[in-house]
């Protein structure tokens, strides 16, 4: 039997402290409407998987700095309209990075997307992907 891997499970982010987890949480399941799958815990024990639907984003309370610099550069959400959800965080007051746009990559064969970028509740950088 041949073994494989079979596409990612979860992203984990490191809340610091129950502030920011709470910040978090708000951003990805109230103003993003995505649905948690997994809690436990309490105070900064606690946790949470939120479903994106391809993966989970673990979110820890128990975080005890920030990395001064990560290999990830943006968690990129699939959506169906860019321009909905860049409207619906910008109403929110998080920082828009890169506004709505079309892009077109340069592969064989070429790919097409409508993409824009925000700044999550503890810096993480979020980017909404259409494809076309």
């Amino acid at each position: 039997m041949e073994r494989k891997i079979s596409g990612i499970h979860h992203i984990c982010l490191k809340a610091m402290g129950n502030s920011d987890f709470d910040k978090m949480v708000d951003f990805y399941t109230n103003i993003l409407g995505l649905p948690v799958a997994l809690e436990w815990g309490e105070g900064e024990n606690r946790g949470k998987m939120i479903d994106t639907g391809d993966a989970w984003l673990e979110i820890f309370a128990n975080g005890v700095d920030y990395p001064a610099s990560s290999t990830i550069r943006h968690i990129a959400l699939r959506v169906d309209d860019t321009d909905f959800f860049i409207e619906k965080v910008r109403k929110a007051g998080y920082e828009i990075l890169i506004e709505p746009k079309d892009h077109t990559f340069p592969t064989n064969p070429s790919y097409s997307c409508r993409l824009g970028f925000c700044r999550g509740p503890v810096g993480e950088e979020v980017e909404f992907f259409q494809v076309k």
